[in-house]
């Protein structure tokens, strides 16, 4: 090949050094650095937590910035209302900004109930440690007594956490302080204070659902959390909570009747939401009361417009609240969808089989261990009653004889 025309006639010594190279080398795109955030792992997309370092595991690491979690309620909207607790109080922590939406409680008072975060590291690991140091001749008795080949099974109890510390922990016995609250820049919507004119193309029920929207653009614009925005200032997180949409405190008939007349509101929120959602510096948790809603389909539709949806079934009024075998346990916990942001296929939960509780002063999500009958003054007989008994008495061959246990 020949040599460069610029180089022909040149003495070696006015020619390029031998070490230097033309050669350079590709660097990443410098991500936005704000407080309470990470990148992912796996595709790079910004990350804030749910408050819940279990929910966070189940979801990738956490929630993306720009996306949407629907969040099925349980039948008594206890649960349910905890986990968007966690989100708000995870955002005042983090100093993000707050956006509440409601039509039933004011968004002051749902504000006033944030739980009290644990900011002290000591008084996280301590008690872990004490529990151990405690729990180990306890350990070693049980050990003896179960079956070998369950000795060297992983403990399940809080194994939903990655190792890297990604959020904080909160007390649920204790509500936060004010000066910590009140620290947080929180921007409310309730639908009592923006009451909504019908129109003759537009139902009342449309425009509540048309002024949260406007409400949260003007927000998303006037605050600077538009991507496209100049970056005048330090970026900050919008946090959107909005419980219970589409209940009849929003004007909708989803819940009220089987063929309702506006069956296409809620979905078409959502698509104006995510819309929104994409191009700004925000992330939404909410929540429906889908066992209210008698169309299953468009339940099916509103979860496939979210990114990422789960579903909670409550213990409290079934059959399985006084069931032995899940005593340890409050609820299960269901994944109806996980993101795919930047990637061909999703990173799925490694068990479906969830279930959650409500301690004293943590929310954590579990996979679902049963633990065998260990107990010497349960009697066989109601064992009789549980799911699968008369199955695994029948191929141990212990037939009729319910007094004795069961040989490993």
């Amino acid at each position: 090949m020949a040599a460069p025309v610029s180089a022909v006639g040149k003495s070696a010594a006015e020619r390029l050094p031998l070490n230097a190279t033309s050669f350079q080398k590709k660097t990443r795109t410098k991500l936005i650095s704000i407080p309470g955030t990470r990148p992912s792992v796996q595709n790079g997309q910004l990350l804030v937590s749910t408050g819940v370092t279990s929910l966070d595991y189940l979801l990738g690491g956490g929630l993306a910035v720009g996306t949407v979690l629907l969040v099925e309620e349980d039948r008594y909207d206890s649960y349910c209302r905890m986990i968007l607790k966690y989100f708000l109080a995870e955002g005042v922590v983090c100093r993000h900004e707050l956006f509440v939406a409601s039509a039933q409680d004011n968004p002051d008072d749902i504000l006033q109930e944030l739980p009290a975060p644990i900011l002290d590291d000591v008084a996280i690991h301590k008690p872990v440690e004490q529990t151990r140091l405690s729990c180990e001749p306890q350990d070693s008795l049980d050990a003896m007594k179960i079956a070998w080949r369950y000795q060297n099974l992983p403990k399940v109890q809080s194994a939903l956490a990655s190792s890297s510390r990604f959020g904080h922990y909160y007390d649920v016995s204790k509500t936060m302080e004010p000066e910590i609250r009140q620290a947080a820049k929180c921007h409310r919507f309730y639908l009592t204070e923006h009451p909504t004119q019908s129109s003759p193309t537009h139902s009342t029920m449309l425009e509540s659902y048309s002024a949260l929207l406007k409400s949260l653009q003007e927000v998303i614009n006037s605050e600077g959390f538009d991507v496209a925005a100049p970056m005048s200032k330090s970026r900050n997180i919008l946090r959107i909570g909005l419980p219970s949409l589409g209940s009849a405190l929003w004007g909708d008939d989803l819940s009220c009747h089987d063929n309702p007349r506006n069956g296409h509101a809620l979905t078409t929120f959502f698509y104006g939401l995510r819309a929104i959602l994409r191009s700004s510096l925000a992330v939404a948790v909410v929540t429906v009361p889908s066992h209210l809603i008698q169309d299953r389909a468009l339940m099916g539709n509103i979860t496939r417009l979210c990114d990422n949806a789960i579903a909670l079934e409550s213990f409290k009024g079934s059959e399985r609240e006084t069931n032995p075998l899940y005593k340890d346990y409050h609820g299960l916990l269901h994944v109806r969808q996980v993101p795919h942001l930047n990637c061909l296929a999703s990173k799925l939960p490694d068990h479906k089989d969830l279930a959650f509780k409500l301690k004293r002063k943590q929310f954590s999500i579990e996979r679902l261990h049963l633990p065998p009958d260990l107990s010497e003054t349960v009697s066989r007989v109601s064992r009789g009653e549980l799911a699968g008994a008369a199955a695994v008495s029948s191929a141990c061959g212990s037939g009729s004889s319910g007094n004795k246990h069961l040989d490993f």
